[in-house]
């Protein structure tokens, strides 16, 4: 099957990802850092050594401030409902995922801003709803409906001229575009590690500043202090209760030494021609409606479409059937993204390139949506 789902997950790794996830299941299947032993302590260090792989990556000072989490969906709720637990208002914008957009509802408080037809929102907007009692900016870096990059660098500024933190979800864009938390004014950085990332499901984690005051939302064992019932404020242990995954991040670091290898913005540069090529086949094919930011430079390597008089699932679900191509129809998790950009009615097709996709990548599937369009009479009865 020709694979064009990288933005749920990537499913082809590097080699030595899946090298280091049979060594390390054998290896370090034991409880880090939860015992004197050691086989405990060589987890603990074996964690700390991914933590500072992941630092070069995004230019982090200190590896005790990542803590690892099983997916990016639980480090953006630990960094919004550890802030806004004690109250106060907070942004976010409609081109989020409802990984940020359920836990800001169920705060309560909180505005949406809203991004033009193309995805892109504007910084001066999020600017203009700051209030006096505004104490979180929660945004996406890349759209993961339809690839739109966002000027996260600018709302980082705005968030630091105004003292209001900021946390920047980059599911969409670790290990495919330069994260520099320190140029982007970035206080928190969530990210998913199976994605762009290119390591094992059920892995991600959470960069916190020293000067960010959160709370833990999840409290446990920790291997530390553990004569209190309080649970620790020294990092990662505030936020790291419980069974680490260790193979599995271990893994993780495999996969953050391949893409510092061949660095993120080379990796970025092929998906996004690989995605203005396939723009640049379908874009004026009678019936396809393309969405988002029509130029490469804006975008990743994530193409939104749809074909009229068809649903998004329907058109999916032939890529799949008939053709042997893996794409996702929908709402993608992100309904108010898909309202801002004019696909709310079914959703819209998502092909989305990885790092090892190729041109011949691009003919198939366009040949493919080629062949429905012609034929979108016969198919639709």
């Amino acid at each position: 099957m020709l694979y064009l789902d990288n933005a749920a997950t990537s499913y082809r790794k590097p080699a030595e990802v899946y090298l280091a996830m049979a060594k390390n299941s054998i290896e370090y299947s034991m409880n880090a850092g939860r015992g004197g032993h050691r086989l405990s302590i060589k987890g603990e260090e074996a964690l700390l050594d991914s933590a500072e792989k992941l630092c070069g990556l995004f230019h982090i000072n200190n590896p005790s401030r990542i803590a690892f989490t099983m997916n990016a969906t639980y480090a953006l709720n630990m960094a919004i409902n550890g802030i806004m637990q004690t109250g106060g208002h907070m942004i976010t914008t409609s081109m989020d995922h409802n990984s940020v957009l359920r836990p800001a509802h169920a705060h309560g408080d909180y505005t949406v801003i809203q991004a033009d037809e193309t995805g892109l929102v504007h910084a001066e907007d999020i600017e203009a709803a700051i209030r006096p009692d505004t104490r979180l900016i929660a945004m996406t870096h890349v759209s993961n409906v339809c690839g739109t990059i966002q000027p996260v660098r600018t709302v980082g500024m705005i968030a630091r001229k105004h003292g209001v933190l900021f946390l920047l979800d980059a599911a969409q864009s670790a290990g495919c575009i330069d994260i520099d938390v320190n140029d982007m004014h970035v206080d928190m950085l969530a990210f998913s590690g199976h994605k762009g990332l290119m390591g094992p499901l059920g892995t991600g984690g959470l960069y916190v500043h020293e000067n960010v005051p959160l709370s833990p939302v999840i409290r446990g064992g920790t291997g530390s202090r553990s004569e209190s019932l309080v649970q620790p404020d020294d990092m990662p242990d505030m936020l790291q209760s419980g069974t680490m995954n260790t193979p599995a991040v271990l893994s993780l670091a495999s996969a953050v030494g391949y893409i510092q290898r061949q660095t993120p913005y080379a990796i970025g540069e092929r998906e996004r021609c690989l995605a203005a090529d396939f723009i640049s086949n379908i874009e004026n094919m009678d019936g396809v409606k393309l969405y988002g930011l029509k130029n490469g430079a804006g975008r990743n390597g994530t193409v939104a479409f749809n074909i009229n008089g068809m649903e998004s699932q329907e058109i999916a679900d032939l890529l799949s059937e008939r053709y042997n191509i893996a794409v996702r129809g929908g709402w993608h998790c992100a309904y108010k993204a898909h309202e801002t950009i004019g696909s709310a009615d079914s959703g819209a097709v998502r092909a989305s390139f990885g790092a090892f996709n190729h041109k011949r990548d691009v003919l198939k599937i366009t040949d493919a949506v080629w062949n429905i369009v012609k034929n979108k009479n016969y198919i639709t009865g």
